[in-house]
């Protein structure tokens, strides 16, 4: 079932890979963060980073350079994009500080932006195949450049590093190639913390989480925040409801219905505001986001009710909880991409880069919450609380349901 859930996936026209919302501050580290602005800082550094680059949806080559043949050659590295950009606050500027973090180490090394306009599948694959002969490194961010694996396979001087989903062959089955290093995220747990520190922190009893699209990272999200809920009400005694508008219930790739909250878009901060005041109207006072552009509704919503918080997603978006003179982000739900990124071109340079699949848990650092002091909301006895489940999710003693691991949250223990 797993290997065919991409292909379900590659069928949709249009696809962004945004789980968040679009202005949070990228640069964040798992379960213990601060902020940098590390795309400002370094694209200072390098030529390559002029801020008209990113809007290029071809990136200018030479000719006549070809692909780094020794790992300590300065690396000429491209990041290919969805449509809101790497300057989107989010997943795609996180997957670019990775980048940028790297590049402060190797000044020698260049990078350049390409955005892909649309988001369409077929676009999105061929925007790589476009610019392949003129970089040695080709970063693509979301699940829409699954289709890589063929330009892979034809350019094998050329690394790949492919976040948020695993390469497929042409009937949509997963594949690993050798020069594709494939990353995907345990999103559930990151999800199950949120839930925590809703239940933990809610003074209504009622908290929700929302997202934009039930493909599998949003329902592992959506699924994690409901274990995390449901640990918080058996374990430390929290008696958190979790409300679902049945109108906007999910269907996930393979037809499911999994509830919970679905805009029905990563673009739609309309819809995205009629959900968060409907689930406020609800008495709901903690609502956890995964939905991309549609998340600043929710976001909307949010600041202008009273006693009503927000958990970001992806990366730290304490900042854009800012409102008036207080801030309504309760957390932030982290997926650590741009540590990953920056691993992943250190190996490049370091020659023990190759082809795999793997998906980053909390053992890695590469799943966890804001809990520093001045980015969260969260009292100390959350935090605490959420540190010990933290250590259980990182030994594999917790393990959150997703929309693929045979277990729901119905099920789910530990």
């Amino acid at each position: 079932m797993k290997k065919k859930v991409l292909a379900l996936i590659l069928s949709s026209v249009m696809v962004l890979s945004l789980a968040g919302c679009g202005n949070g501050n990228a640069q964040s580290s798992a379960n213990d963060t601060t902020t940098e602005d590390t795309a400002t800082d370094a694209a200072n550094d390098t030529a390559d980073n002029e801020p008209e680059a990113a809007a290029d949806t071809e990136a200018e080559g030479n000719d006549e350079a070809a692909p780094a043949e020794s790992s300590d050659a300065a690396l000429k590295i491209a990041i290919v994009s969805s449509p809101s950009g790497v300057d989107d606050g989010s997943f795609n500027e996180d997957n670019y500080n990775g980048i940028m973090t790297f590049i402060a180490s190797h000044p020698d090394c260049t990078v350049t932006p390409v955005q892909e306009t649309t988001g369409d599948v077929t676009a999105a694959v061929q925007a790589v195949a476009d610019i392949v002969a003129d970089y040695d490194v080709i970063v693509c961010c979301g699940f829409q450049f699954a289709g890589i694996s063929t330009i892979a396979e034809e350019n094998p001087d050329v690394k790949f590093v492919l976040v948020d989903s695993f390469p497929s062959d042409a009937e949509g089955n997963e594949v690993t190639v050798d020069n594709i290093y494939a990353m995907c995220f345990a999103e559930q747990e990151s999800g199950f913390f949120a839930g925590m520190a809703a239940a933990l922190e809610t003074t209504t009893g009622k908290v929700a989480v929302v997202n934009g699209i039930a493909y599998p990272s949003n329902v592992n999200y959506q699924y994690g925040f409901e274990c995390g809920v449901k640990y918080a009400n058996e374990t430390e005694g929290t008696n958190a409801e979790i409300v679902e508008l049945p109108s906007y219930a999910g269907t996930d790739v393979t037809g499911a219905n999994v509830g919970g909250n679905y805009v029905g878009s990563f673009a739609d901060e309309a819809t995205g505001k009629v959900v968060g005041n409907a689930l406020i109207a609800e008495g709901v006072d903690v609502i956890f986001v995964a939905a991309g552009a549609s998340g600043n509704g929710v976001l909307t919503a949010v600041k202008e009710a009273d006693g009503v918080y927000f958990i970001g997603c992806d990366v730290d978006q304490y900042d854009d909880g800012a409102n008036g003179d207080s801030n309504v982000v309760l957390t932030s739900a982290l997926k650590v991409m741009h540590l990953n990124v920056e691993r992943a071109l250190n190996a490049v340079v370091d020659g023990s880069f190759k082809g795999a699949n793997v998906t980053l848990q909390a053992d890695t650092d590469s799943t966890g919450y804001v809990n520093a002091d001045g980015r969260c909301q969260l009292s100390a006895d959350t935090i605490s609380k959420i540190d010990a489940a933290y250590e259980s999710v990182k030994s594999g003693a917790i393990v959150p349901a997703a929309n693929f691991n045979g277990v729901t949250p119905d099920d789910f223990t530990w």
